[in-house]
């Protein structure tokens, strides 16, 4: 995970604050959801709010983003509050949780300009924390991953029925850590059976196991060149993500049940193809969305 410096940050930050003064300045709820639409919150939200997690600084440009970042929390507590004053049935089903998250999301990321992975260790600790707040500070220890964290995010890999979002952090941060592909590889194994576990967990348990590159994770490799499942997503096709980390683990070309008739020329230039589309993706962890 690639951190940036606080200005991109900062600027994100604040072009979010005028949309949500705009906001605040709605005479009813027809006018709320016409600046929401005009200012493409959806989009400048989630945008500024990933930013303020990732972004890194110290001395005045760290105090900076604090500030910006305390500015956009202020902002979604009074939003929040007049969304919820119009009771229109459209904003309170569909904006109301999409401001919660983002209020989460923020005060997540304050505690990490401010105390670091101290601080977001200890949301994480609190049970009595909302889940939201908990999982965006997970996720940001997972972007940081630190080296002493690694317990934290085995426990999650390890304990049957842990919440999913907390999870698929845990997977992504897993890549970072060198020699846990044999932990990786016990959980595949564990939801392959649950075809819902499987679709959510699965593609990003086989990513991480091919930034690894770990010779632990080849058998499951192999058993998915015959039964993984196939999809016209790269990323999310089993066998096409085996192909390639079997060709990157052992240097050849394996036979597979989606290229069977295939001419080795054309198959090889596929895998080329998805192994660049792998590799701009090793680096990303993707937030989920919690209810």
């Amino acid at each position: 995970m690639i951190f940036l410096g606080p200005m991109e940050a900062i600027h994100s930050l604040c072009r979010f604050t005028d949309a949500l003064e705009r906001l605040l300045a709605s005479a009813d709820a027809v006018a709320f959801e016409r600046v929401w639409r005009e200012s493409d919150l959806d989009q400048v939200g989630w945008e500024a709010v990933a930013l303020g997690r990732r972004a890194t600084g110290a001395g005045g440009a760290g105090a900076a983003l604090e500030r910006a970042l305390a500015q956009v929390d202020r902002r979604l507590l009074a939003v929040l509050e007049r969304c919820r004053a119009f009771l229109d049935p459209h904003l309170v089903t569909f904006r109301v949780p999409e401001i919660e998250r983002w209020q989460h999301a923020a005060a997540a990321a304050l505690v990490g300009a401010r105390w670091g992975v101290a601080g977001l260790r200890t949301i994480v600790a609190d049970t009595r924390a909302p889940l939201a707040r908990r999982y965006f500070a997970f996720l940001a220890l997972a972007e940081r991953h630190p080296q002493g964290a690694w317990p934290l995010f085995e426990r999650y890999l390890t304990t049957p029925g842990a919440h999913h979002a907390f999870v698929a952090a845990a997977v992504e941060a897993a890549r970072y850590y060198p020699g846990q592909a044999g932990l990786l590889v016990e959980l595949f194994q564990r939801i392959r059976a649950d075809e819902m576990l499987r679709r959510f967990l699965g593609p990003k348990i086989l990513e991480s196991l091919y930034v690894l590159c770990d010779r632990r994770s080849l058998p499951l490799f192999e058993q998915l060149l015959v039964t993984g499942h196939t999809d016209p997503d790269l990323e999310r096709c089993e066998v096409t993500r085996a192909l390639v980390a079997v060709r990157k683990l052992t240097g050849r070309l394996a036979p597979s049940s989606k290229f069977g008739d295939a001419d080795e020329a054309a198959v090889q230039r596929t895998l080329d193809d998805a192994e660049r589309r792998f590799e701009q993706g090793r680096d990303r962890i993707v937030p989920v969305n919690v209810i």
